[in-house]
């Protein structure tokens, strides 16, 4: 059944703290954006001990405007591109007065008031950052941390990692030649203001290029959109309602799912009349890229799509094509790299952004190490994050008994060329999952996992 949250599957709102079980395996959380809320809440019912470390002063993370841990990619404009009720924990449905897709302040609200309704924000230590994670002689984790209290170094049995992967910039190779105006990353992308007047060239055609263009295209002098690989951009509507309700249920294999994306894609227009180049994927094989007012803004003329850039020549953008731009800002819209600067790279790293797990969550080489949100699906995070915690919370507990290491590692291998098979091969689609299939998958397991659980009892 698709994932739909309304209003009547709201959970009671907590009246006592959850008492811990010292007999429990204690945990440290790192990170409480959505992610790390969501693990939080999870441990919490659970009656797990656990700490949690959030580096700025406030929660939400990404979705807070100019959060004081000066990580947040969040901008004036910002709203979701998933639809509430499936954006949305499955025991807290979003308010009913919230537009299809809520602005970034609405969801820092919504998350604020999760914390509240569940009673753990007790658990959250603010203003403290993860300086180091190492994995003990013992099996354990020693968490070096850096706050109000000055440096400690505590010991766990289990780390949730929870740091998010929208935050460390992804900046291209140099480009030949020399520019004279101003470089930026979309990561320190802010308002409107930024782009008032000036001539703007944005260089990539994700989520947050096409935002920060279709802004630039209302202030800006002159706004052109560099495209190296064009993309299928879907509408958020669709026949009124918003285009993600129409989805189909996760046990259906793949081709149907790209299928359904495909029928989607071409129904929302072909961005080719406006002089952008045909995607060489088929729409499906890439994350999904949203925008309602795109097209209004290329017809208009306001946004002058390229191609990619080829040089720089002072106040001159030189393209592949040979076209020319004149720019004073360049906003490279190039993605986010997936770091850990809390753990020896010898330990664990991504490169490419690359870090094999089973089920985008268990590092099957680093017992008691546990990955929350640390994917890329067709549709929002939060969902898919609460579900991973809510099996972490079971597996702590001892009511999930994981299979055989074999079966563990052959799932790996099974899911890494799933996703393979479905989405072209890219640094972006290193983390991608299908939502329903991912939920689907992990539910079943969960459910498999219990019964070996009670077995061996």
């Amino acid at each position: 059944m698709p994932s739909f949250v309304t209003p009547r599957r709201s959970a009671s709102a907590a009246t006592s703290p959850a008492p811990n079980a010292e007999t429990l395996p204690r945990v440290c959380v790192i990170g409480a954006g959505s992610s790390g809320i969501a693990a939080a809440k999870a441990l919490h019912v659970a009656g797990i001990p656990f700490d949690c470390f959030e580096q700025g002063s406030v929660i939400g993370g990404n979705w807070v405007y100019d959060n004081p841990n000066g990580v947040s990619a969040c901008y004036e404009t910002l709203e979701i591109n998933t639809s509430c009720p499936r954006m949305a924990f499955s025991d807290f449905p979003m308010p009913a007065d919230y537009p299809p897709y809520a602005r970034h302040d609405q969801v820092r609200a919504y998350f604020e008031s999760y914390v509240e309704h569940f009673g753990f924000r007790h658990t959250i230590t603010f203003g403290t950052t993860v300086e180091q994670v190492e994995q003990a002689s013992d099996g354990r984790w020693a968490v070096r941390t850096t706050g109000p209290a000055g440096e400690r170094v505590e010991s766990y049995d289990a780390v949730l990692v929870a740091n998010g992967h929208h935050w460390d910039a992804r900046w291209p190779d140099p480009v030949p030649g020399s520019f004279t105006g101003e470089q930026i990353h979309s990561h320190d992308y802010r308002s409107a203001d930024q782009l008032s007047g000036r001539d703007v060239v944005v260089v990539g055609m994700g989520n947050s290029g096409l935002d920060i263009s279709v802004e630039a295209s209302k202030v800006a002098r002159s706004t052109t959109l560099s495209v190296r690989r064009s993309h299928w951009v879907m509408r958020k509507m669709l026949l009124g309602k918003p285009a993600d309700r129409f989805v189909m249920p996760g046990w259906l294999p793949g081709w149907v799912i790209s299928a359904g994306l495909r029928v989607s894609a071409l129904t929302a227009g072909d961005l080719t009349r406006y002089g952008l180049p045909r995607p060489t994927h088929r729409p499906g094989q890439a994350h999904p890229v949203q925008s309602e007012q795109i097209r209004t803004q290329l017809r208009a003329g306001a946004i002058s799509p390229r191609p990619q850039i080829d040089r720089f020549d002072g106040d001159t953008v030189v393209f592949v094509d040979g076209t020319r731009s004149r720019a004073d800002l360049i906003v490279w819209a190039t993605g986010y790299r997936v770091s850990f600067p809390f753990f020896d790279p010898a330990l664990v790293a991504a490169p490419e952004n690359d870090l094999p797990l089973w089920k985008r969550t268990v590092h099957p080489d680093l017992p008691g190490l546990f990955f929350v949100g640390l994917l890329q699906p067709l549709g929002a995070v939060m969902p898919l994050a609460e579900a991973q915690s809510a099996w972490i919370a079971e597996t702590l507990a001892g009511r999930y008994l994981p299979p055989p290491d074999a079966e563990i590692r052959s799932q790996m291998i099974a899911e890494d060329d799933r996703a393979k098979r479905r989405f072209y091969n890219s640094p972006r689609h290193t983390m991608e999952v299908d939502f329903e299939h991912y939920l689907w998958s992990l539910g079943r397991e969960r459910r498999r996992g219990a019964r070996r659980a009670r077995a061996a009892r």
